[in-house]
């Protein structure tokens, strides 16, 4: 193996200057104001009270007095003032902070250009110097301006950018972190004028910062990706990785193929999946006119649409199914999109079934086949609505019903979620920083309930925040503490803190969950901020389990992150986080092996990191969209759809419920749940499962049905007549367990939908039964 062999001795002296180079960390944010100066700040701070020589270098305040305050006693090397178009600016002044040799030097604007004279064209350059000569460095940048970015962002927005960075830059640094902040939150000190330097007004669109605020999320989540590609490859791990989307499009090259690109391109779109076009050619074949020609509108649609093009030779049509689920296998395939077979069933008898060899040899992808409708199907913008948004003008008076909805709707507290990859990232502390914050404005903010979990820089954070006492509650034989929903009704405060959103209560507390106490208080108008991990949202916890190996019990549906008026994501990088937790500053002492040995292993917090990215932009853009439909990143769907999700009783409805749920939120679409049952009645033990999975199904707000048939055979027949008749476009089913083998007098419940049903998208769901 090579880890034995003897090192050279240039080997020996690149690994040295590695060892001697700096550390690079990269804070990030959407727009000027979001608060990476402050953060950058804060941390210099953190490292100085570490004993580490940290000093300061072109940091603009801004004259921010909060910001201002963190430059505390932290030493400022002298920058080389210099004016650009009557703007005063501020290059590094490399040769004093040579010879000042600093451990780590924090700098503002990364995509700085520097004087025309100085040593070295931009500020990256000179960063790069000094990393060079083992200075460790920690700036900062905004995300239009990487290279990649401005473009689409000036597209976007029309916000340019006045200097900008390459778009491989932040693959140079060692740590990168996003500070995320939500467009109300940026407004706010914008009007309190606490945001200054920026001159382009058109930032200050609500629209543009959201578009901004998205741009940053899936960039972060893409650098997370590579990141987590590189680390699966390196511990040889392959198959999907739970946190992202990967989706192939199979067609060949003829008439209908186009019309499945297109649509696996929405689908890609809307799920933030990778996209590729997998061509079936066969070996030594040549292509005909008529081929040639639609190969080359399939490589100018995919080129067009973003979608990596491949071809697959194959010998014979038996064979097609086996490349594709070692394709599917080896690159983490986590759906293949394909058309419906055009052949009778007899036919697939004699000639083989390509349909049926997917479905038997694919294990962890699902499999959409395209309705025969698709090429009718042309793209449309989504009709979203909004309960306090009306589109056009009404003359018609509201009833008294509806008027008291309203006055509900306005007097309802204002609610704020902070969420984060994993325990420990620093959402308690940030939530608690807000409120002190808020109170120093004059607004009436108390803590309803707090977990500092024994960290002493969080428990420091409570400053003069008002604690209400939590409330006693008896159970067996013991004390246990909750929020005290009465109390702080009483006390009224026009914001209260409350920690751990997905908590459950203990038995004889009113509400079950701590989310339902939140939602009384919110109703009571006081207005609430509040904390929860991206494990416990209730539509990811398959993702989750798969990630971590997990299955996370305490949830919160989704609807709750949905009615947030902001959402903001408090992120940390895995290395940072893994630091956190050997330091002490997360568990206590006794659980620090085992907790980096499981869950704050390595490749899930990337993981779970890329997994929160891409929830919180999806959040963003379905604001944005809710706004205005033009603004939405991940593009047009067809408008009318709806979901129609086929279930048994067995362990697996949940998981098909909660794709149905995510698929159907994605596409703005109402869904419909539905149980066949193959008997006469229910047994005791199945009637408790029925209810089980109907409270979930309504919990995420979709609708549910059962029936009963007597023969087998119809249960096919039952659940395509219902789809039809609800006017649904898609059906789910979960794929057996079962071997797919051929038989001639009996059809599954699924190749029945497939081969019925070709007028609808059916989507087989791995790892399932029916």
């Amino acid at each position: 193996m090579d880890s034995f062999r003897r090192k050279t001795p240039e080997q020996i002296l690149a690994s040295l200057q590695k060892l001697q180079q700096g550390w690079l960390k990269i804070y990030i944010g959407a727009v000027n104001g979001s608060g990476k100066t402050y953060h950058m700040l804060l941390e210099g701070q953190s490292l100085q009270a570490e004993g580490i020589d940290v000093v300061i270098c072109a940091v603009s305040t801004m004259k921010r007095p909060e910001t201002a305050e963190k430059l505390g006693t932290l030493e400022r090397v002298p920058s080389i003032r210099w004016y650009r178009n009557e703007v005063e600016q501020k290059d590094l002044n490399l040769d004093a902070l040579i010879e000042r040799n600093p451990e780590v030097v924090l700098v503002d604007g990364l995509a700085h250009r520097n004087r025309p004279e100085a040593k070295h064209a931009t500020r990256l350059q000179d960063i790069q110097f000094l990393l060079s000569n083992g200075i460790s460095v920690i700036t900062t940048v905004n995300v239009y301006e990487l290279e990649e970015v401005t473009r689409l962002a000036q597209q976007l927005t029309g916000i340019r950018a006045q200097d900008t960075i390459p778009a491989d830059t932040l693959e140079l640094a060692d740590e990168v972190r996003l500070i995320d902040v939500s467009p109300e939150t940026l407004l706010q000190r914008f009007s309190e004028g606490n945001v200054n330097g920026v001159k382009d007004a058109s930032v200050w669109e609500r629209g543009n910062l959201g578009v901004l605020r998205e741009l940053a999320l899936r960039l972060m989540a893409e650098d997370v990706n590579g990141s987590l590609e590189k680390h699966r490859e390196a511990h040889g791990l392959t198959g999907p990785s739970g946190a992202t989307e990967r989706v192939i499009v199979c067609v060949q090259y003829r008439g209908s193929s186009p019309a499945y690109i297109r649509r696996g391109h929405q689908i890609a779109k809307r799920l933030n999946g990778e996209l590729n076009v997998i061509t079936f050619v066969k070996e030594h074949g040549v292509l005909t006119k008529e081929e040639s020609m639609f190969k080359r509108i399939m490589v100018k649609l995919s080129d067009r649409l973003g979608a990596h093009s491949h071809e697959l030779p194959f010998s014979g049509r038996r064979q097609i199914p086996k490349l594709l689920s070692r394709y599917a296998a080896k690159f983490g395939v986590t759906r293949i999109v394909l058309g419906h077979s055009k052949h009778s069933r007899w036919r697939e008898i004699m000639y083989g079934s390509i349909v049926n060899g997917i479905l038997g040899s694919v294990r962890n992808a699902d499999v959409l086949f395209v309705s025969e409708n698709a090429n009718r199907n042309g793209e449309q913008h989504l009709e979203t609505s909004s309960a306090s948004r009306r589109t056009s003008p009404s003359y018609k008076r509201l009833s008294e019903q509806e008027v008291e909805r309203e006055i509900g709707a306005l007097k309802r507290g204002t609610f704020k979620v902070y969420i984060g990859a994993a325990p420990g990232v620093g959402k308690t502390y940030t939530m608690l920083r807000e409120g002190n914050a808020l109170l120093r404005k004059g607004i009436d903010v108390v803590i309803g309930l707090l977990e500092t979990h024994g960290r002493p820089e969080t428990a420091a954070q409570i400053g003069s925040l008002q604690i209400i006492p939590e409330a006693e509650i008896a159970y067996r034989g013991s004390k246990l503490r909750e929020l005290d929903v009465r109390t702080i009704v009483e006390r009224n405060p026009e914001v209260v803190l409350i920690d751990e959103l997905a908590h459950t209560n203990v038995p004889g507390v009113p509400n079950r969950k701590r989310y339902e106490d939140v939602m009384e208080l919110l109703d009571a108008g006081i207005s609430v901020i509040t904390t929860v991990n991206v494990q416990h949202l209730e539509s990811l916890n398959d993702s989750v389990e798969q990630i971590t190996g997990i299955r996370v019990r305490e949830t919160v549906p989704d609807r709750v992150l949905q009615s947030a008026d902001q959402v903001e994501l408090v992120d940390v990088a895995p290395t940072a986080l893994q630091q956190r937790m050997r330091e002490g500053r997360i568990y206590a002492a006794e659980k620090i092996d085992q907790a980096l040995g499981h869950f704050f292993r390595t490749g899930n917090l990337i993981a779970l990191r890329e997994l929160v990215l891409r929830e919180i932009a999806d959040d963003v853009d379905e604001r944005l969209e809710a706004r205005d439909h033009s603004r939405s990143l991940r593009g047009p769907w067809r408008g009318e759809e709806r979901i129609f999700v086929a279930v048994t009783l067995s362990p697996h409805a949940e998981r098909l419920i909660r794709q149905g749920f995510r698929l159907a939120h994605r596409m703005k679409a109402q869904w419909h749940v539905m149980h066949v049952h193959p008997a006469k009645q229910l047994t005791v033990k199945e009637q408790k499962r029925l209810e089980a999975i109907q409270q979930l199904t309504e919990r995420l707000g979709g609708s549910f049905e059962q029936t009963f048939e007597r023969s087998r055979r119809r249960i096919a027949d039952a659940l395509l007549e219902r789809a039809n008749s609800l006017g649904c476009t898609q059906m789910l089913v979960g794929q057996s367990s079962r071997r797919w083998r051929l038989d001639w007098f009996r059809r599954s419940v699924i190749k029945t939908i497939v081969q019925q049903g070709r007028h609808l998208d059916v989507l087989v769901t791995a790892r399932s039964e029916i």
